[in-house]
């Protein structure tokens, strides 16, 4: 896009300025719109499971409900407690809301089609996506309320908590991948289960990484059975407990660009992103966008089928999940698959 625009007489400079912005919004935009649309079918997954009917009034099938929830909570009064800190209760939001934007200009959703393909893409998600946590810690502290408080300590564990496991389910990828390069990262993965698939879950030594993988994605963004940062019978509403209008509404807009991120690194990461489960016609045909939603879209009804369905944890089972068995189980497989790349890929040399 630069290039079009370089060749339409503008200087480089406001060229490539130009063209990021353009960029930023052809990403921003549409997930605004899949945070709204995926709130919907959140709500339409509940129902189902429960055998109710879920939203179904506001447009046809009830489409529009999340919308008119929006307009609602737009046009209700800002109210700021009198003993909050007023800067800090205002910032929190936002530094949520705006982590959640940032982190998606690694991701890529087909050849070519990212905003930037940076060498170490993996390190900036990971460094970027666990700045989030300072959104809660900073709303439960400036809220001047117990309930609020007690959410950000819970935050803050649990974060570190799922984050040290992570990290080492990431050495995994990138040992079998060998780079940082999300792009480079989906390509290795064509044809690697079984000769024919193109994912890294059919590897034995991968599948159990996605799995813990999976578990922890739901925990960093604290969705059942991990939601005790929220845990409505226990602290009322957590950190947001003492939020209104627009400032409530950018926490939950955070809250689910977080989790179409995860389902995203679960499909780019362990099954194949943007490519085909195989590449046979007519697969293949379709586009590599198409796929990677399609992905994305099975990775988000587990998460809805797994909060209708699993009750919450205790806080001492989250931490013992985290660290006695997801932290040794990811170290093992750290060793197991280096050694096998040793023997295999690089015959045993030292």
């Amino acid at each position: 896009m630069t290039d079009y625009f370089v060749s339409q007489g503008m200087i480089y400079g406001w060229a490539w300025f130009l063209a990021t912005v353009i960029g930023i919004l052809l990403i921003a935009l549409p997930l605004l719109l899949a945070v709204a649309m995926i709130i919907y079918a959140e709500r339409k997954i509940w129902a189902a499971i429960a055998l109710r009917r879920g939203p179904n009034v506001v447009g046809p099938w009830g489409l529009l409900q999340s919308f008119a929830d929006g307009l609602k909570v737009f046009l209700k009064e800002t109210i700021i407690p009198t003993s909050a800190n007023k800067g800090l209760f205002l910032i929190a939001p936002i530094v949520t809301f705006t982590v959640a934007l940032i982190v998606w200009a690694v991701v890529p959703f087909q050849p070519g089609v990212v905003l930037a393909d940076v060498n170490v893409g993996l390190l900036y998600i990971l460094a970027a996506s666990s700045l989030g946590v300072y959104g809660v810690i900073v709303a439960g502290w400036a809220s001047n309320s117990k309930y609020p408080f007690f959410s950000a300590l819970r935050a803050a564990a649990q974060m570190v908590s799922y984050e040290v496991s992570i990290g080492f389910v990431l050495i995994s990828v990138v040992l079998y991948a060998g780079t940082f390069n999300l792009s480079d990262i989906v390509l290795a993965q064509r044809g690697h289960g079984l000769g024919i698939v193109n994912a890294y879950a059919f590897n034995l030594l991968l599948f159990p990484m996605w799995v813990v993988f999976f578990i922890s994605s739901m925990a960093e963004t604290f969705r059942t059975p991990f939601d005790l940062v929220e845990a409505e019978s226990e602290l009322v509403a957590g950190h947001q407990t003492e939020y209104s209008s627009m400032s409530f509404a950018l926490f939950w807009l955070g809250e689910y660009a977080n989790v179409i991120l995860m389902c995203a690194l679960n499909a780019i990461l362990f099954w194949g992103g943007w490519l085909p489960p195989v590449d046979w016609a007519p697969l293949y045909w379709i586009p590599g966008i198409i796929w990677l939603f399609i992905k994305m879209s099975l990775f988000f009804f587990m998460f809805g089928w797994v909060k209708a369905t699993v009750p919450r944890y205790r806080y001492d089972q989250l931490m013992r999940l985290g660290w006695k068995i997801f932290l040794p189980l990811s170290l093992i497989f750290v060793v197991l698959v280096s050694g096998w790349l040793m023997l295999t890929r690089y015959g045993g040399a030292s």
